[in-house]
């Protein structure tokens, strides 16, 4: 892996970009993008915080717009009752003037990855332009403190994880947990009248 870093590296910000792009593009089994980030910033110092902020960001989203494209595949598998359920809260949202951008801002600034959330959208059918400008904004403001910080929160968080590989697929089964939880949610009961409700997934009736 630190080869694969160094070779990386050698490219400067340019290959930074295109392999976060390649990471973000993946829906399952990729690290958290700003241990990647932080991972580069430890390797070559000279690099610029703010400007490593804006790349990560950029080609984060570059690549969560690849993934969002892909997994609208993944919508027929679903039964007609969560599609509508899922058109459901596609409608709620485009209804808010900033509800994409909200949405996405508030979960992008977190560390938290946000592969399932861009699986969500595809299934969806997501198409607001916002969501892309505050998945961005989000991601470049925690990005930066991420890096900032990286000699403080990298070591002790893969000393964690020390079989890094197990941390990836434990977060990855809890991020497809997420999704199938949010589908059989009823969204339109949720929504319109203050009631928890849920539909059941299609693999239940076979």
């Amino acid at each position: 892996m630190a080869d694969i870093f160094e070779t990386i590296i050698e490219y400067s910000y340019l290959g930074i970009f295109f392999l976060l792009i390649a990471v973000n593009a993946a829906p399952i089994l990729m690290p958290p993008t700003w241990i990647i980030l932080s991972s580069f910033f430890a390797l070559d110092a000279s690099l610029d915080p703010f400007l490593l902020a804006i790349v990560g960001a950029t080609g984060a989203t570059i690549g969560r717009f690849f993934l969002k494209y892909i997994s609208g595949f993944f919508r027929r598998f679903v039964g007609k009752e969560q599609e509508s359920n899922l058109d459901a809260i596609g409608n709620f949202l485009n209804k808010k003037k900033f509800g994409y951008t909200l949405t996405s801002f508030l979960f992008a600034a977190t560390p938290l990855p946000s592969n399932m959330l861009f699986v969500a959208y595809g299934m969806m059918r997501a198409k607001s332009i916002g969501l892309y400008i505050g998945f961005w904004c989000g991601r470049l403001v925690s990005y930066y403190i991420m890096i900032t910080i990286s000699e403080a929160v990298l070591s002790p968080l893969l000393q964690l994880f020390e079989d890094r590989i197990t941390g990836i697929i434990v977060a990855d089964i809890i991020g497809i947990g997420a999704v199938i939880f949010f589908t059989c949610i009823n969204w339109q009961v949720l929504l319109f009248q203050r009631k928890l409700r849920f539909v059941r997934p299609r693999l239940w009736r076979l």
